[in-house]
């Protein structure tokens, strides 16, 4: 089996180095020649080919680019892939790329996938092969996909150790707008407000900040090239929970800024709720 990975940057290259138990080729297709030549120096893929012969040859083609890219990509590699290859998408948003290729004659050969796992690395160096493990992977539209292409996909995301979910794609993108794409943005406001208060007093933030506030943040260090199309694809659901956020912020700092001790308590203790709700 040929598998061609599309970006081999993070996800995909993490995709490519799972995915040796099809014992398979990995075909890498980048943008960048230092990523092909890095990811083959690091034994992410077998060999680089350009896009237009590497979709000719594939069984499984994965697209791990940034949303934008993929969803203008993705009609043209229905196009001319075979009719017997399979294409899924990695990506975080689902509705543009979805709505971009409903009724080509092919979309039986796409399946729609989101598999959640990531860090705030990105290229060729960061890939690793347990990325995905007991992580959850989302398939949208799974009623347009043919079983045949579901099935490829299952296997792949089975060899990568993940458990499947399936919804439609504007529920994928209103709950991930809340549980992703809300924390990007908060991490990046903070990171952009702490600058801008201490922007003369960069070392007393390196000398005082917790492990706390390097947390929150650490995702702020997150590609701009990617997360820049992800928010403008998902603009509709993610104003939404930013107004949302915005409202409980307002709310916080009104009862402190009032002393209302009792009622602070009591929020903070109900917000200790996320420890039970993330363990299910």
């Amino acid at each position: 089996m040929n598998i061609v990975v599309i970006g081999t940057g993070l996800i995909g290259g993490s995709m490519a180095l799972s995915a040796r138990g099809f014992e398979t080729k990995i075909i890498g297709v980048d943008a960048s020649e230092e990523n092909l030549k890095k990811a083959i120096e690091l034994g992410i893929i077998d060999m680089a080919m350009p896009l237009e012969q590497a979709v000719l040859i594939a069984d499984l083609i994965i697209i791990s680019i940034p949303v934008d890219a993929a969803r203008e990509m993705l009609p043209s590699i229905l196009d001319t892939m075979r009719d017997d290859a399979v294409v899924i998408d990695t990506g975080s948003t689902k509705a543009g790329i979805c709505g971009k290729v409903r009724n080509h004659p092919r979309r039986k050969n796409f399946v729609a996938s989101h598999p959640m796992a990531g860090t705030e690395f990105s290229g060729p160096t960061a890939a690793f092969a347990g990325l995905f493990k007991d992580k959850k992977a989302i398939i949208c539209e799974k009623e347009l996909s043919s079983d045949f292409a579901l099935k490829r996909a299952l296997t792949l995301y089975k060899l990568l150790g993940m458990s499947v979910l399936y919804m439609s794609a504007e529920d994928h993108d209103k709950h991930i707008a809340y549980v992703s794409h809300l924390t990007h943005v908060i991490a990046y406001a903070l990171s952009l407000t702490v600058q801008e208060i201490e922007k003369n007093e960069e070392k007393k933030i390196f000398e005082m900040a917790g492990s706390g506030f390097a947390s929150t943040v650490r995702i702020a260090k997150s590609s701009s090239a990617m997360w820049t199309p992800i928010f403008r694809q998902n603009a509709r659901f993610l104003t939404d929970s930013i107004d949302k956020y915005i409202d409980v912020l307002n709310h916080f700092k009104q009862l402190i800024a009032e002393d209302r001790t009792k009622e602070l308590f009591d929020e903070i203790k109900e917000a200790n709720r996320i420890k039970d709700v993330l363990k299910g």
